[in-house]
């Protein structure tokens, strides 16, 4: 007679999420990498800047000689004109339907740092133009190479802004420059904000550990399943809810730039956050009040999911825009995963696999990828 909770096929399916969790999370977690755009466009030019990562530059060229991840300033001044063929390779422009050529203005290597390392800066113009009604940008830069990377562009007409994103499955997009459009521009972060969280390793091992427990309760140092449904959805609501709020207020905070943080110091509390999380599972102290946990870290979380944002230099009316929409995007994305994970934890929490295998040595593997994480982030390693 087959088990109630039938464990052979639970056990793939719990087999298959962490498996896709611990492959998909040993590479830079949620670090995909951006590329900023600001667009001018005025009466007889249209005027571009373009701050590209190096790092992502090298990787995709080789760029350094000796292969060693670094970059040096005489390699990038040899290197450069395929740089620049590289890039506007990548970039089309459409003015009222025609093709407009883009062509670099400097002579050389313009390189800036940044919050997330060094940016190679090009400046553009765009020639035989003048001020169009519509535009159209196709974006597609690393996209074949980097699937997870982001092109995020600030458009500024005449004092009015657009703001966008460019990912592999939206690298075409047209702006009306007669009429803002803030509703395409909010579905856009709410997308972002959904994929952020999916890709997001991090954040989703942080969840996982907290929810991990919540079908269960702990009788006689012993998980044993939650004897109601009831029970167990409540455990998950206050954690998602905490989780929510929490980072809410830091990412508003943080991408309004009334507080700033080191994103070295917030991507290593996020790791140690995990870190925290799991071990709890396996020597409980925060026996009942994962949801506390849920708030305190979120904090330190919020300040991660604003960095997309605030890098990206939007003025605040945008910027407000892009908050409620990529915050959307976090929420629904956040909810698809604990609706996807409640049912199956619940029907499996009185079996073995859950209890043992999931819990606890889901728990442990949790640990060793986030004290990985931590000592990359806090000691600034390489892979």
């Amino acid at each position: 007679m087959s088990s109630p909770t039938r464990p052979i096929p639970l056990a793939c399916c719990w087999l298959s999420l962490f498996s896709l969790l611990f492959a998909a999370g040993n590479g830079h977690a949620h670090d995909t990498g951006s590329s900023y755009l600001i667009l001018t466009v005025r009466a007889d030019q249209i005027m571009g800047r373009w701050e590209i990562g190096l790092h992502d530059l090298d990787d995709v060229l080789k760029l350094g000689a000796d292969r060693n991840g670094t970059v040096s300033r005489e390699e990038l001044r040899a290197r450069f004109p395929s740089v620049t063929n590289y890039c506007l390779s990548h970039l089309k422009l459409k003015a009222d339907g025609a093709t407009r050529n883009i062509r670099v203005t400097d002579t050389g290597p313009l390189v800036e740092a940044s919050s997330k390392g060094t940016n190679v800066v090009l400046n553009f113009v765009a020639d035989e133009t003048s001020q169009p009604k519509v535009l159209e940008l196709g974006y597609r830069l690393f996209f074949t190479a980097k699937p997870q990377h982001r092109g995020l562009l600030l458009l500024d007409c005449n004092g009015r802004r657009h703001t966008a994103m460019f990912s592999p499955d939206r690298p075409t997009q047209r702006f009306d420059l007669a009429v803002p459009s803030p509703g395409s521009e909010f579905l856009a972060f709410c997308r972002e904000g959904i994929w952020h969280i999916w890709i997001g390793f991090d954040h989703i091992l942080f969840l996982l550990a907290l929810l991990l427990p919540s079908v269960l309760e702990q009788q006689a140092n012993e998980w044993k399943g939650a004897a109601r449904f009831r029970d167990a959805f409540f455990n998950v609501f206050k954690i998602v809810t905490a989780f929510t709020v929490a980072h809410s207020v830091t990412l508003s905070l943080a991408a309004l730039n009334l507080i700033t943080l080191s994103s070295r110091w917030v991507e290593s509390a996020i790791a140690a956050s995990v870190l925290i999380a799991a071990v709890n599972n396996l020597r409980p102290f925060f026996r009942g009040r994962a949801w506390l946990v849920a708030f305190g870290f979120g904090l330190v979380h919020g300040f991660g999911f604003a960095a997309v944002l605030t890098e990206l230099g939007l003025p605040q009316d945008a910027l407000a825009l892009a908050l409620v929409g990529f915050n959307v995007g976090v929420e629904a994305g956040q909810l698809a995963i604990v609706a996807a994970f409640l049912p199956l934890a619940y029907r499996s929490r009185e079996s073995w696999i859950y209890q043992k295998i999931c819990l606890r040595v889901g728990s442990g593997l949790i640990v060793v990828v986030s004290c990985v994480w931590l000592l990359e982030r806090a000691f600034d390693l390489k892979r």
